[in-house]
C-alpha cells in the first residue's frame, strides 16, 4: 500500500513525518498574511478565503480541507525551516498541507498548476492549499459508493490524504484503522468544529 506523499506504510499506520525540533517560530507575525508571502507566524484559519474557493473548485468540503491544514500544522511552515530539515530527511513534506513530492508530480497532472514544481509548496501557500484540494478530489474517486465502515467520506479521505489511497481502500473495506491512523482521525475530530468556524468567519 502506499502512504499519501508516495511511500510504503502498513495498512494500520498513519503517522506523518515527525517533525523538526526547532520549535515554533517566532518572527513577527505578518499584519494580512499572504498565501504567495509566508510570514513566520502560520494559523490555518488565515487562510480561510482560499480553502473556500479550492474546496469548491475541486468539489470537497472546505471544513475538510481546513481541518487536514489544522492536522498538518503540526510543525513550524517556514520556508527555510521546511528546506533544512528536507535536506536531512530528503523524504519529508512540503507546504502547509504536508504534501510529498509524488502525490504533488501524481495530483498536479492536466491541472491549472501542472507546470508548478514541488519545491515551491513552502513558498507558495495557495499552491499548497490548491494542490491538496485536487488531491483530495482525487482520493474521492477512488472511494467505493458504499463503504462497508462505518467512518464517513470525509473520515476516509482524511485517512487517505495522511496514509494513501491503497490505505483508504483498506478502510473503507472494513478494515479497522490502526493506532497511529487512528490518531490522525482523533486530531481531526479534535479539530473538526474549529474548521467549521474558520471556514465560515475567515
Amino acid at each position: 500500500m502506499i502512504r499519501g506523499g508516495g511511500h510504503p506504510a502498513p495498512a494500520d499506520s498513519a503517522a506523518s513525518p515527525s517533525p523538526p525540533s526547532a520549535g515554533t517560530t517566532t518572527a513577527p507575525a505578518a499584519s494580512a498574511p499572504s498565501p504567495s508571502r509566508p510570514s513566520g507566524r502560520y494559523d490555518p484559519a488565515d487562510y480561510a478565503a482560499p480553502v473556500r474557493t479550492h474546496a469548491a473548485r475541486a468539489g470537497i468540503n472546505p471544513q475538510l480541507l481546513m481541518a487536514i491544514l489544522y492536522n498538518e500544522s503540526y510543525k513550524p511552515h517556514d520556508p527555510d525551516l521546511e528546506r533544512a530539515w528536507q535536506r536531512t530527511k530528503p523524504d519529508a513534506s512540503f507546504g502547509i498541507a504536508n504534501m510529498h513530492r509524488a502525490a504533488f508530480d501524481d495530483t498536479k497532472q492536466g491541472r491549472d498548476f501542472a507546470d508548478r514544481r514541488w519545491e515551491e509548496l513552502p513558498d507558495d501557500r495557495d499552491l499548497a492549499i490548491e494542490a491538496a484540494a485536487w488531491h483530495l478530489h482525487d482520493l474521492t474517486a477512488q472511494l467505493p459508493a458504499r463503504p462497508a465502515t462505518s467512518l464517513t467520506r470525509d473520515e476516509l479521505l482524511a485517512l487517505g490524504y495522511n496514509t494513501g489511497a491503497g490505505n483508504m481502500s483498506a478502510f473503507a473495506r472494513g478494515i479497522k484503522p490502526g493506532s497511529q491512523a487512528q490518531s490522525y482521525l482523533d486530531r481531526l475530530h479534535d479539530n473538526w468544529q474549529k474548521s467549521a468556524t474558520a471556514v465560515k468567519s475567515g
